[in-house]
C-alpha cells in the first residue's frame, strides 16, 4: 500500500514518543516516553500534520509495527501524535545502534577511547557499518514517502547521521535539519574513524539545510572537522564563531539552541504524592542535621561517576570535619547493560561505594547512599533535599541535570561542574567549575560547596534556574522549526 504525501513537518529519531510491551497473551501495552522532543513537538499542536518516524526497539514496539502496516500507530497510544514505527530487522539494528552508534560514534564524541588497545577497525566494524548505512536507508525511505512538498524535516542525533545526505538524493525538495544531542569531536581524535567513515558522517549531515548542536564549540569542532576532513570552506562571523559549511555547491548553515529544563513540570512535577511519598526514606537516609550531595546518572562512561566517588573519599580523607556530616546520595542507573564494558562499569561504581562505606562509615552513618534502580519521583525527591549537586562528565552534550536541580532545589544548592559539560556555557558564572579528571581539585570544590553561605548558595540558585529555563523544550523544538 502506497504512503500518502500528508506531512509538512516530520520529525525523526532512533527513539519515539511511545514504546510497547507485548503480553503472554498476545496483548500490546504502550507507555509514552518523555524528554526534550516529546515535548517539543508537542507545542506545534495535533492539526499541524506533523509525523514523528522511529524505530522499533524491542518485540512489542516491532508486533506494534507489524499490526500498523503502512498505516501510523493508534493515536491512542501516542497521544494524538502520528508516529510511524519502522520494523527494521533485529540484527540490523542491533549493528546498527549498538555496534555502530553506541560503541564508535558515542565513544568518538565523547573521547572515550583507550587508544592503545581501541579501537580496531576490521570486517566486523565493515558489516556494523553496513548496517548502520540500511538502517538510516529506512528512515530516509520513510521520510520521503510521508513527506508533502517542501515539508520541513528535523533528524535527531548521532544514530541517523546519514539520513539527510540520503533523503536530499531522494527528495530534494525537502528542508531538512540535523541537530546532535551530543558533544562534537575535534578534527584529531574525530579522525579515529576510519577514512571514508568519517567522510561519509560530515556529507550524511551536510546534506541538510541545517546541522544544529547544543553548545557554539560543539558547531565549531563539526566545522573544523569539515575542513580537515573533506576540505569544506567554514563561513565564520566577526567573532570567528562558524555559522556555515560550504561543500560540493551546497551551504549547511550552523546553529546553537542549548535544550533548557521545563521550569513548569519540573515545580509541578516535584510536588506530586509519589515525589512526597520518597521524602521521608531520603531523609532518614541522609539522617538529621546532615548536608546533602546529590549526583543523579545513567551508569554511562561518560558520566565520570567513579571518579565523583573518589573526589568524595578524597574529601572525607581530607577534610575530616565533613565525616558523618555529610551524604552523598548517588543514583547510578544502569544503562547499556547488553554492552561488557558498561556492566563492567556499572559493577566498578558499585565497588567504589562499598569501599568508601566499609572504610568511614559508622553504625550511625553511611557515607553513600547508592540508588541503582530507576525512580525519577526519587530523582526528584533528591533535587529538592539536595544541598550540593555534582556533574562531573568527562564529556557531555549538555547535561539537563545541572539545569534541573537548581529549578526543584527547596534550599538552594550548589553546582559542581565539569567544564566539559555542555552546559558549562550557560551555567559556569555561578557553578564551582571543575576539571573532571582532577579528583583532588573536585575534592575541594565539593568543600567548598558544602562550605558556601546560605545568603550566596540562594543567590547562585536563583541565577543558575534562570539561565537552566531560559529555552525549554517547546521553545527550543520551534527554535529550530522556525530556522528552517
Amino acid at each position: 500500500m502506497a504512503v500518502p504525501r500528508t506531512a509538512p513537518i516530520l520529525v525523526a529519531s532512533n527513539r519515539g514518543p511511545v514504546s510497547y510491551t507485548l503480553g503472554e497473551d498476545g496483548s500490546l501495552t504502550a507507555r509514552r516516553g518523555g524528554g526534550g522532543v516529546v515535548s517539543g513537538l508537542s507545542a506545534i499542536g495535533p492539526d499541524a500534520g506533523a509525523v514523528w518516524v522511529c524505530a522499533a526497539l524491542g518485540e512489542g514496539d516491532r508486533e506494534a509495527a507489524r499490526r500498523a502496516g503502512a498505516n501510523h500507530l493508534n493515536p491512542g497510544d501516542t497521544g494524538g501524535q502520528q508516529v510511524r514505527m519502522l520494523d527494521i530487522a533485529p540484527d540490523v539494528f542491533a549493528a546498527a545502534y549498538n555496534g555502530i552508534a553506541n560503541s564508535v560514534l558515542w565513544f568518538v564524541h565523547h573521547l572515550l577511547y583507550q587508544t592503545p588497545v581501541e579501537p580496531v577497525f576490521d570486517a566486523e566494524f565493515a558489516a556494523q557499518w553496513a548496517a548502520y548505512e540500511t538502517y538510516n536507508a529506512a528512515f530516509a525511505d520513510a521520510l520521503a514517502l510521508e513527506a508533502v512538498d517542501e515539508a520541513v524535516v528535523l533528524v535527531q542525533d548521532y544514530h541517523l547521521a546519514l539520513v539527510p545526505g540520503m533523503l536530499r538524493e531522494r527528495r530534494p525538495d525537502l528542508r531538512i535539519g540535523h541537530f546532535s544531542h551530543t558533544p562534537w569531536a575535534p578534527p584529531d581524535y574525530y579522525r579515529l574513524l576510519p577514512d571514508d567513515v568519517a567522510a561519509d558522517v560530515l556529507r550524511g549531515i551536510l546534506g541538510g539545510d541545517r546541522a544544529a548542536f547544543l553548545t557554539e564549540r560543539w558547531a565549531t569542532a563539526f566545522a573544523d572537522c569539515c575542513a580537515a576532513v573533506l576540505g569544506a570552506e567554514v563561513v565564520r562571523d566577526g567573532d570567528g564563531a562558524a555559522t556555515a559549511v560550504r561543500f560540493e555547491g551546497r551551504e549547511t548553515r550552523l546553529g546553537v539552541h542549548g535544550l533548557g529544563a521545563d521550569a513548569d513540570f519540573l515545580r509541578e512535577r516535584s510536588r506530586r504524592a509519589d515525589v512526597e511519598e520518597r521524602l521521608p526514606g531520603l531523609r532518614a537516609q541522609i539522617g538529621p542535621g546532615r548536608k546533602s550531595i546529590v549526583r543523579v546518572d545513567r551508569t554511562e562512561l561518560s558520566k565520570n561517576i567513579v571518579r565523583g566517588l573518589l573526589a568524595y573519599r578524597r574529601l572525607l580523607e581530607t577534610r575530616p570535619e565533613w565525616r558523618e556530616r555529610v551524604v552523598h546520595v548517588a543514583f547510578a542507573y544502569p544503562s547499556r547493560q547488553d554492552l561488557a564494558v558498561y556492566r563492567d562499569y556499572t559493577q566498578r561504581v558499585r565497588q567504589v561505594a562499598d569501599e568508601i562505606n566499609a572504610e568511614y562509615g559508622t553504625e550511625d552513618w553511611t557515607p553513600v547512599a547508592l540508588h541503582v534502580k530507576d525512580d525519577f519521583a526519587r530523582s526528584l525527591a533528591a533535587y529538592r533535599l539536595a544541598d550540593v549537586a555534582l556533574v562531573n562528565p568527562i564529556r557531555d552534550g549538555m547535561n539537563l541535570v545541572a539545569k534541573e536541580v537548581p529549578v526543584v532545589s527547596e534550599r538552594g544548592c550548589a553546582l559542581v561542574l565539569s567544564r566539559e559539560a555542555g552546559a558549562y556555557a550557560e551555567l559556569g558564572e555561578d557553578a564551582l567549575v571543575v576539571n573532571p579528571y582532577d579528583v583532588e581539585a573536585t575534592a575541594q570544590a565539593l568543600h567548598e560547596a558544602l562550605s558556601m553561605g546560605d545568603d550566596e548558595r540562594a543567590a547562585r540558585t536563583k541565577r543558575l534556574a534562570a539561565a537552566a529555563t531560559a529555552l525549554p523544550p517547546q521553545a527550543w523544538f520551534l527554535a529550530q522549526l522556525r530556522a528552517l
